[in-house]
């Protein structure tokens, strides 16, 4: 195995190679193409076209075949106005043992049939997350949430339950996962990429159906033209992605996995994906907006536990509050409050909730998460040690783009407006106690599950 130097090359955009050195020419022909054809080499040719369609650079380790070795590169491709720049360096040759995961192709056929894909750093930790799937949408958004976690922490890995250390990650490729709020088992697949981490898909085990939102019927004709829709439809789907790549590329750059670099220039890059989270933030938000506003709208009923959902919402938020040196403050495990809600939905206002109590409440404080239920309404309370509201910032905290005169907070004004709207969806409510100087208390109110074996709980 030999480490050699540097080879490059620039693709039309026809991805056809027409200049290249000697080393990437000589790939070229051993892969069957020619210089001046389309790129021979199959995990380039993808990650070449998935850098035109996204309009970013894109970088990572790639692995083919010639006739006789399997070779490993860095990658770094650049979509420029008439062409794409190639850079392929630190590569390695070894002698073909088998034709498995490994093998060149094999990450881009499973990308065709994935329907999430998580970028994640050297630890296997989670630094952005695109979902295309609806039923994938709860993880996806606790992924957003709980950026700098392990993956592991976000699904369920029921055959590797008894391992409580980090798992190498060929112990992980491949393994069966159960993802809450989908009734589809999935496998995970992870692809390396150098020193800048990995590549988690998840693909759908099996043939099932697959959960859609409910979205109202247009009352216009078909051939109609309409804004009804566009943005969680067409707009949010197409910006997912690109600014998915240009958050793992910032943070590549940051955290110095791509090389040394000054800590002005980390800064920067940190600047940079903290500004695209924002925007994912404010695209999702208006997806919602969209999804809470449409007539007919309606979550799907299902029986839940908010004790339980307290402790998730509240575990997946715990790095952020031991930042800030505040203490959460959850149900026991053994308390059960029962309701009936849209799991992820009450996920999300929780999220929401609890995001508000850790950015506006000191530190070295609690946030307290409190349960109860008379059987035939459930509440759950989120009350933080804040300044409080005065009564007239109470009557305008729920209005659409209210942020109450702060700014520069990375808030949109649209979280409790959504949330609100997405409780009463539910059958319930949302609404605040709040005295100047004394905290706030948010409560959600769902209707009770009056027909569970988990019984009536108050905590």
């Amino acid at each position: 195995m030999k480490a050699l130097d540097l080879a490059h090359g620039v693709s039309d955009p026809d991805d056809r190679l027409i200049d290249a050195s000697e080393v990437l020419a000589d790939w070229q022909r051993r892969c069957g193409g020619e210089l001046l054809g389309v790129i021979a080499i199959p995990a380039l040719l993808e990650l070449v076209r998935s850098a035109r369609r996204a309009g970013t650079p894109l970088a990572r380790t790639i692995t083919f075949l010639d006739e006789t070795r399997a070779l490993s590169t860095w990658a770094a491709v650049t979509p420029e106005a008439d062409g794409t720049r190639i850079e392929l360096s630190r590569w390695r040759t070894s002698a073909v043992e088998d034709g498995g995961a490994d093998a060149p192709g094999a990450a881009a056929l499973v990308r065709q049939i994935a329907e999430a894909q998580v970028l994640l750093d050297a630890e296997q930790r989670v630094v952005s997350v695109d979902a295309m799937a609806a039923d994938l949408a709860g993880m996806a958004a606790a992924m957003r949430e709980g950026i700098g976690r392990r993956w592991t922490e976000f699904v369920n890995l029921a055959e590797l339950e008894h391992h409580q250390s980090a798992l190498h990650w060929r112990l992980l490729d491949d393994a069966a996962v159960g993802i809450d709020g989908s009734v589809r088992p999935w496998r995970a697949r992870l692809f390396p990429m150098g020193d800048a981490g990995f590549e988690l898909l998840l693909v759908p085990d099996g043939i099932g159906i697959v959960p859609h939102e409910s979205v109202a019927p247009s009352p216009q004709a078909p051939d109609a033209a309409s804004w009804n829709g566009i943005i969680g439809r067409e707009l949010a789907p197409a910006l997912r992605q690109p600014i998915n790549r240009i958050i793992a590329n910032a943070e590549t750059i940051r955290t110095r996995l791509a090389g040394p670099l000054s800590d002005e220039y980390s800064t920067y890059a940190g600047d940079i994906a903290e500004a695209g989270r924002h925007l994912l933030g404010l695209i999702e938000d208006l997806a919602d907006l969209e999804a809470v506003e449409a007539e007919g709208f309606k979550p799907a009923p299902d029986r839940i536990d908010l004790a339980d959902c307290a402790r998730r919402a509240a575990g997946i938020l715990s790095v952020r509050a031991q930042e800030r040196a505040i203490r959460l403050a959850t149900p026991a495990e053994e308390a059960r409050t029962p309701a009936i809600g849209e799991f992820r939905r009450v996920l999300q206002i929780l999220i929401n909730l609890l995001n508000n109590a850790i950015r506006y409440t000191p530190g070295s404080s609690t946030v307290t998460l409190t349960c109860w239920t008379d059987g035939v309404r459930a509440w759950l309370c989120v009350a933080d040690e804040g300044q409080g509201l005065t009564q007239e910032q109470v009557d305008r905290l729920f209005a659409k783009f209210e942020r109450l005169g702060r700014s520069g907070d990375g808030g949109t004004g649209l979280g409790l407006y959504i949330s609100r709207r997405l409780a009463r969806a539910m059958g319930g409510d949302l609404s605040v106690e709040a005295t100047p100087g004394q905290g706030a208390r948010f409560v959600l109110e769902l209707p009770a599950d009056t027909n569970t074996e988990m019984g009536v709980s108050e905590i």
